[in-house]
């Protein structure tokens, strides 16, 4: 399992980041296009509809993200929409972890498939946006998510169950822990503080994430990441109590090793849409 992991993580980059650095965007928001079309065809696949209704789930996900870059809105300042779907996914959010698993097949299965096409659209929009800022901006982003994943599981290991009586969310993930969130947390932060110090020092053409918010001070600069920390949190437990209502460990077997789309871009479905959110406020 390791072996298959690694391979595929290997290929993965060797893919992403040519397309990544290239000087123009295209690129790189083809590629993303691609892995949200593949997301939304797993999508269907979690709602149990057929592999029709999931194949035209990822066609509607392409002509829905091809209008929009043919209407020119990746150049585009769109705070409305970032305010929307943001709002969306802290209430929307919220109220399926209160609820829990038995809440999902309840929700009109039309209602469930295009809120989550939506999604995946927003994402799409949010991912290429960034790239058009720079990469810097991208992957200041992308990082964040990464380190509140990686910090929490060093975290959970280390100290998990230690200092909390109850699992984070022990009938949707049972193996996440209080302790797990925290070091989350603290590595977002250190994160934050170091790539602004890095951007100062090193005098980066396009600030990034950090230097964007940190222009309304520090402590607006840490509430923010910590905010966006939990809503990464609050996109794996959503997407972790869909498959627990569907039955099914990973979203799919696309990527070798690491499940499917969905299983690693969860963190990313509300983190990225909210960030521009954030920046569409601030000012470098």
């Amino acid at each position: 399992m390791l072996k298959q992991r690694i391979i595929t993580a290997l290929v993965l980059l060797l893919i992403l980041l040519p397309a990544l650095f290239y000087p123009s965007p295209e690129p790189f928001s083809a590629l993303a296009l691609v892995l949200i079309a593949a997301g939304a065809w797993e999508w269907g696949r979690l709602n149990s509809c057929s592999q029709t209704v999931s194949l035209l789930g990822a066609l509607v996900c392409v002509l829905l993200c091809g209008l929009t870059w043919n209407l020119g809105l990746l150049h585009r300042s769109v705070p409305m929409v970032w305010s929307v779907v943001g709002g969306l996914w802290v209430l929307a959010g919220g109220w399926l972890l209160r609820k829990g698993v038995p809440v999902w097949p309840s929700i009109p299965a039309g209602l469930r498939w295009a809120a989550g096409l939506g999604a995946l659209w927003a994402t799409w929009l949010a991912v290429a946006q960034a790239r058009v800022i720079g990469i810097n901006f991208l992957l200041s982003v992308l990082v964040l998510v990464w380190m509140a994943d990686i910090a929490a599981y060093f975290a959970g290991k280390a100290f998990g169950g230690r200092f909390s009586r109850g699992k984070l969310a022990p009938s949707i993930s049972p193996g996440k822990s209080w302790e797990g969130v925290w070091g989350g947390m603290a590595g977002v932060v250190l994160l934050a503080l170091g790539w602004r110090w890095a951007d100062q020092a090193w005098q980066f053409a396009v600030p990034s994430l950090y230097s964007r918010l940190g222009s309304h001070g520090v402590w607006f600069l840490l509430l923010a990441v910590l905010f966006l920390a939990t809503m990464s949190v609050v996109g794996d437990l959503v997407e972790s109590l869909i498959k627990r209502s569907a039955g099914v460990k990973d979203s799919s077997g696309l990527l070798p090793g690491h499940g499917g789309v969905l299983d690693r871009v969860d963190a990313l479905l509300p983190t990225l849409p909210l960030a521009m959110m954030l920046i569409s406020f601030s000012t470098p």
